[in-house]
């Protein structure tokens, strides 16, 4: 039997016989001939269409609504009190009769598709709530007042950056971080310096007059000696409060001072290693370094008994000022600030104050070399940022407007990744492989 060559086999793989040969009829023609069998594709079931425009009947939730929801008996509001892994421990805030009840949520898997963070503090619509067993899913996100990026948090009124004076010592260039951090965010805030005890009346006025040159007012409190803390309590009534500091400075000991009158509810199955949701906070000794130990592990949001909520973080030793660029650097320093508003500006609008000509900030200010070596930090990441992203971005999120002019979100798929390649392009390069064979067979 003879062997046909290896083009005829392609040729006859590709093209049904009762067709003629490509050099004998116009190109189109081929191609309609190959998307004829392509094209036959089994009817969609009827029970996939009915559900398909049933869904479309649903009414959507705009993403940020500015006036009271009609809420569905299975339907819920309220703010998300504690973060961890995929469950989102919900505090209702509507719903006759339910308000203040726990609900044990999941999150809506298209929230996850365009990359909305479902943060601590949010305030969100929660659907298909089963109030026996308290269980639901956050169907959307209400829109935002502040969000914080390091803690994650949302909605919070008022930045507790706390230090200890003693063990662990307080160290100046890691306070400039915090405080670095906590200006960045806009929102108030109140510098308190614990374990007092552990110094003597040298040491705290030498840090006062210090932290007064800085431009803050520092509470010195002692939470092992209960002193101190009457004004700190009534600074946190009715505020939503974000407690940050390195680890070991006693975050933990103070939230279970400040809650130690209130009545601990307990939730089912919402442990972490041994820990209750809403109990009273792990507090472990500081390790034989000096350093502190981590022993909060999850940012949770815990009420206050005047009024108000507390947001327990985990203990970091370096924020990482992601939202400080070179440019805002400077308003983050009250002395900078102070400088500026004393004088005349600077000469040029973008000055970072270097020492640039006709710079109005001066470097005789005991701050002004952790200016400078965070300013080199910014800078270096700000270039890698450069290289890697550049100049445009396109979003992850694309808005598609249905009816009533309301936005609806879509996640941005990525290109050659997801998106199928069309029909078109397929056919042309078949095309164009069937005359290279041509002309190769010729």
């Amino acid at each position: 039997m003879p062997v046909l060559p290896t083009s005829l086999l392609l040729r006859s793989r590709l093209i049904p016989p009762f067709f003629s040969p490509p050099s004998a009829r116009p190109v189109h023609r081929l191609a309609a001939a190959i998307t004829f069998s392509s094209a036959r594709r089994p009817f969609p079931d009827k029970n996939l269409i009915r559900a398909k425009d049933s869904v479309k009947e649903l009414p959507s939730l705009p993403l940020f609504p500015n006036q009271p929801l009609t809420l569905l008996p299975d339907q819920a509001t309220g703010f998300v009190a504690a973060a961890q892994a995929n469950f989102r421990r919900v505090t209702v805030d509507s719903t006759g009769g339910n308000e203040g009840a726990q609900l044990l949520c999941v999150v809506r898997a298209l929230l996850k598709k365009i990359k909305r963070r479902v943060l601590v503090g949010d305030r969100v619509l929660v659907s298909s709530v089963d109030w026996e067993n308290r269980t639901g899913m956050i169907e959307d996100v209400f829109e935002r007042k502040t969000e914080v990026i390091d803690p994650p948090i949302a909605n919070v009124d008022h930045f507790l950056v706390l230090f200890s004076m003693e063990q662990p010592k307080l160290e100046p260039f890691t306070l400039t971080r915090f405080l670095v951090e906590a200006e960045s965010t806009g929102i108030p805030l109140t510098l308190v310096l614990n374990k007092c005890e552990l110094a003597d009346e040298e040491a705290l006025s030498t840090w006062k007059d210090r932290l007064h040159k800085w431009g803050y007012e520092p509470l010195f409190c002692s939470v092992e000696s209960k002193s101190g803390l009457g004004f700190l309590e009534g600074t946190l009534k009715g505020k939503t409060t974000v407690v940050v500091g390195p680890s070991g400075v006693g975050k933990s000991s103070l939230i279970n001072y400040l809650r130690s009158d209130q009545h601990y509810d307990e939730i089912d199955d919402l442990y972490s290693e041994g820990v209750k949701w809403l109990g009273e906070q792990r507090v472990s000794q500081v390790s034989k370094s000096g350093l502190g130990r981590h022993t909060t592990r999850h940012v949770s949001l815990l009420p206050l008994t005047g009024g108000g909520y507390l947001a327990d973080t985990p203990g970091f030793n370096q924020p990482s000022l992601l939202k400080v660029t070179k440019k805002s650097l400077s308003e983050t320093f009250p002395e900078i600030r102070q400088m500026l508003s004393d004088s005349a500006s600077c000469s040029f609008n973008d000055c970072l104050h270097i020492g640039e000509p006709g710079c109005v900030v001066k470097g005789d200010w005991e701050r002004y070399p952790y200016y400078l070596q965070l300013l080199d930090e910014i800078k270096i990441r700000e270039e890698i940022q450069l290289r890697t992203f550049g100049t445009k971005r396109e979003g992850d999120v694309r808005y598609k407007t249905g009816e009533m002019g309301v936005k609806h979100p879509e996640p941005r798929l990525e290109l050659k990744k997801h998106r199928r390649v069309s029909r078109k392009r397929i056919n042309q390069s078949v095309i164009d492989e069937l005359e290279e064979i041509d002309e190769g067979f010729d």
